[in-house]
């Protein structure tokens, strides 16, 4: 017997987790972070699935919410093969190396924070890996191109197809065989939106029995507030002006280059002010040389800017910033500028520093590029309130607070349903994931309504039984 297991990501947006059981194999579909408030306790719990008991893991992309807590599984003694694409692996290792050192330095800072206040913490001030289970970790990935099928024991095979979302990022085509009858398992991992800049669209997919599909997007669509550029420059412009700051929390990889691109062009077009302009994040630096090197992977416009001596990603005015002196050196500097810093969703990292210093200001900007998780701080701030704890201290938010649309690496509910148009026959299940529950049930409604399709929204730990046609 075939069966599905939901371990993460349902009814919610992180934390991506699945369980491929077929016979006596089992293999996990990534192993993400949760990073919504109520949901980090899952972080430390052990794993539903023993750890014991997996053979292997296949990775869609290496944002942390899907690649985030392999680590901590080799920690408790996994030690099988992690399949994924080239970019995905090179990027795998920033990410990951990222993460256990912001989760050194918060144990850190934590400990001495409970030890002035005088308070207990729910769990040691620990963090769940470090850099030496990064290291054990790294070895186990193997590397796959898009669209070779890889087998992963006697009755499962997976191939890899472009997701458009970040880099590397792919859904996955899982063929399983039980009892000598095809199961077409699909897990379309995050899909990207059509026609951006960097990246190839997603690939579309023909069949399959079962879909486990995203719908972070899945009750709206990215309003069109007009071209991206003129959103970008209209947004930054009154704090620019004022004298003020203009920080963006940003997403290592993908958005900070993204927006790299999008901010060139205004340079170059002289559509805003010659103000500095930081990225404030080695990660998102090293993500952004990766890009070059897997231009392979990247959209014939960009690829062709590239070979023509033309750096989409370098402008007059840009600096990166990697040493910790150089980012405290930022808060310091008077005039106007803007700042970009991880994390996207100000759950951790260099970002957290600069909202403390500049959300109290009137003349600052905070302009938001991507989603925000329930419970993030990211969130709190977007969602309007006035006061906001960083670092176990009160901030007043009187900065502006802007948010730009069209920027998202999520497809909206008109993407998600484009994507689906292809499918030949109708999926004898549709599961959606990764989005919160008002907008993947609202994603379920249109999909049955529009396509007639049976759609169910999973709850965390439950299993489904998979079976041929």
């Amino acid at each position: 017997m075939a069966t599905l297991r939901f371990l993460g990501a349902n009814q919610q947006v992180t934390g991506s987790r699945y369980a491929v059981t077929v016979g006596d194999t089992t293999v996990l579909v990534d192993c993400g972070m949760f990073q919504e408030r109520e949901f980090l306790e899952r972080n430390w719990q052990p794993s539903l699935i023993p750890v014991s008991g997996i053979d292997a893991m296949i990775l869609t992309h290496a944002h942390l919410d899907h690649c985030g807590l392999i680590p901590r599984m080799v920690k408790d003694g996994f030690s099988g093969p992690i399949y994924c694409t080239r970019p995905t692996a090179d990027l795998t290792e920033l990410i990951l190396r990222d993460s256990a050192d912001i989760q050194v330095e918060d144990a850190k800072y934590k400990r001495k924070r409970h030890r002035r206040e005088g308070r207990q913490a729910p769990h040691p001030e620990l963090p769940l890996y470090d850099e030496l289970d990064v290291d054990r970790t790294l070895p186990l990935l193997r590397p796959v191109p898009y669209s070779r099928s890889v087998p992963i024991g006697k009755q499962i095979k997976v191939t890899f197809h472009d997701a458009g979302h970040i880099l590397g990022s792919a859904f996955l085509e899982v063929k399983i065989v039980e009892n000598g009858q095809p199961i077409r398992l699909v897990f379309s991992g995050d899909l990207g939106q059509g026609g951006k800049p960097l990246l190839r669209d997603p690939t579309r997919i023909t069949t399959a029995d079962y879909l486990v599909l995203e719908s972070t997007y899945g009750d709206r669509e990215h309003t069109d507030k007009g071209p991206i550029e003129s959103q970008l420059a209209e947004a930054i412009a009154p704090s620019l002006r004022d004298g003020g700051k203009v920080v963006i929390p940003t997403f290592a990889v993908e958005r900070a280059q993204e927006l790299m691109y999008h901010l060139s062009r205004l340079v170059h077009e002289n559509r805003i002010p010659n103000v500095g302009i930081y990225l404030d994040s080695p990660m998102a630096i090293d993500a952004t040389a990766l890009f070059q090197k897997h231009g392979d992977a990247l959209d014939a416009e960009t690829w062709n800017l590239i070979n023509s001596g033309e750096a989409p990603l370098r402008f007059p005015g840009l600096t990166m910033v990697r040493t910790t002196d150089q980012s405290k050196a930022l808060n310091q500097m008077r005039g106007p500028a803007i700042i970009m810093a991880t994390s996207g969703m100000c759950t951790g990292g260099r970002i957290k520093h600069h909202l403390a210093q500049t959300l109290g200001d009137s003349r600052n900007t905070v302009l938001f590029c991507g989603y925000q998780a329930a419970g993030t701080l990211g969130r709190q701030i977007l969602e309007g309130q006035t006061a906001v704890r960083i670092h176990g201290r009160s901030c007043d938010v009187r900065a502006r607070v802007r948010q730009l649309f069209g920027l998202s690496g999520h497809a909206d509910r008109a993407g998600l349903l484009q994507w689906l148009t292809p499918l030949q026959t109708p999926p004898r299940q549709t599961f959606l994931t990764h989005g919160e529950k008002k907008a993947a049930e609202s994603l379920a409604k249109t999909i049955q309504t529009t396509l007639g399709w049976s759609v169910q929204v999973p709850a965390y730990g439950e299993e489904v039984e998979l079976a041929a046609r």
